[in-house]
């Protein structure tokens, strides 16, 4: 079991000093906060992207690439990489890069995001949404495991003997987490290829997604790739923790009931209504538990701690108490709780040994005269000497 946290990097006013911090300094923080995650033993630190104000994180992998150097242990993720709007064989180049530059420490989270003009921004029709996510992760998956495409469909430029460089770490390509709240498609989609399923458990009413949930464990066993209990499953979370009760719901209401988006409603009535925690370490593990007894066994558990303009001390305290206080206990009661067949949350290493056994990774080794001087057959020295080479035709 994994935990960790996601920050989706917002801005507002701080309602009880004023203060709003600058782009610079929510940037500077969100390095800060990983590190300090990273420190206190946290299992994964989570990215969104986001294109529009009062958002910072555009580029995910830019930050999470400096936050590698900054971090230890820690494994680097996205929450979400927008499968939509982004074109697939950029994805497939960056993320493979930023997984050399993190030693492994990354895997992905794809999903159609949910800022509506972002689609019109890059060129896309919202109205092909889905579609779009399921071609490009499609194309995608070829690109991390084939060296050489030819790849036509609907949404982009056509591929004429492509190959995307670097190759994945040890031509093992980042574990793909695919997440959604409401669409059936993308759940059936994670299951077709036995990738993760996760459903950002947070906003909505108390195990809300859990149909969907079901849905992608019924179908990842229809495919062959486990039973229902094997299937690979992350959930989000919201928490406010402080040593004593009463002090986390006094500190955290002004920042709740005065954040735009939540603005209206009842902190009170949200906790009891929703996966929002609220409350002493121990109230915090109490409630995160229902989720495993409502949801099933699980891989990856992340927290939103550092949103709503909480300043940047007080998202420290959270990770500390988070790591120090609530995890500890959730990893043992959840592993006294937890079926002996269930699936153990994906890493780097394991996917390697999967491959490879006790074998040597394989480490591509580029062949010379190939690419830009059009000449050449196989793109590496270990791939298939047959190999044509393809090019773009003219056009």
């Amino acid at each position: 079991m994994q935990f960790g946290i996601f920050s989706v990097g917002d801005i507002a006013p701080d309602p009880t000093t004023g203060h709003t911090q600058s782009e610079a300094e929510r940037i500077s923080n969100i390095a800060r906060i990983a590190v300090r995650a990273d420190e206190v033993g946290l299992d994964v630190f989570a990215l969104g992207e986001h294109h529009n104000p009062p958002f910072v994180p555009s580029s995910p992998t830019t930050l999470l690439g400096y936050i590698a150097a900054l971090t230890q242990q820690i494994t680097l993720s996205t929450a979400v990489t927008l499968i939509t709007t982004n074109d697939p064989v950029k994805i497939a180049e960056d993320y493979a890069m930023l997984q050399h530059v993190a030693g492994g420490r990354l895997d992905l989270m794809i999903g159609r995001g949910n800022t509506v003009p972002v689609y019109p921004w890059f060129g896309k029709d919202i109205r092909e949404g889905v579609a779009l996510a399921l071609e490009n992760y499609n194309l995608l998956h070829r690109l991390w495991r084939e060296d050489v495409v030819d790849w036509e469909g609907r949404f982009r430029t056509p591929l004429q003997g492509f190959t995307s460089t670097p190759r994945p770490l040890d031509d093992v390509p980042p574990f793909v987490w695919h997440g959604s709240i409401r669409t059936p498609e993308i759940a059936e989609q994670a299951a077709f290829y036995g990738n993760g399923y996760f459903a950002n458990n947070v906003l909505a009413p108390n195990l809300h997604f859990k149909p969907l949930v079901d849905f992608y464990r019924e179908r990842f066993e229809h495919y062959g790739h486990g039973t229902k209990e094997q299937a690979i499953v992350g959930l989000g979370g919201q928490a406010f923790i402080a040593k004593r009760s009463q002090d986390a719901w006094t500190r955290f209401r002004p920042y709740f009931e005065n954040y735009p988006l939540f603005r209206g409603s009842s902190l009170d009535d949200f906790v009891s209504r929703t996966p929002l925690s609220v409350g002493s370490p121990q109230e915090v593990i109490d409630k995160t538990l229902t989720f495993q007894e409502g949801f099933g066994d699980y891989q990856r558990q992340l927290f939103a701690l550092d949103g709503l303009a909480l300043p940047l001390d007080v998202a420290l305290e959270q990770v500390e108490l988070l790591g120090t206080e609530v995890v500890p206990v959730l990893r043992k009661e959840m592993a006294a709780r937890r079926s002996a067949d269930a699936a153990a949350a994906p890493t780097h290493a394991d996917l390697v040994r999967s491959k490879y056994g006790d074998s040597e990774p394989r480490q591509p080794r580029p062949n010379p005269n190939r690419g830009d001087n059009l000449s050449g057959t196989s793109p590496y020295q270990d791939s298939d000497p047959a190999t044509e080479a393809r090019f773009p035709l003219s056009v």
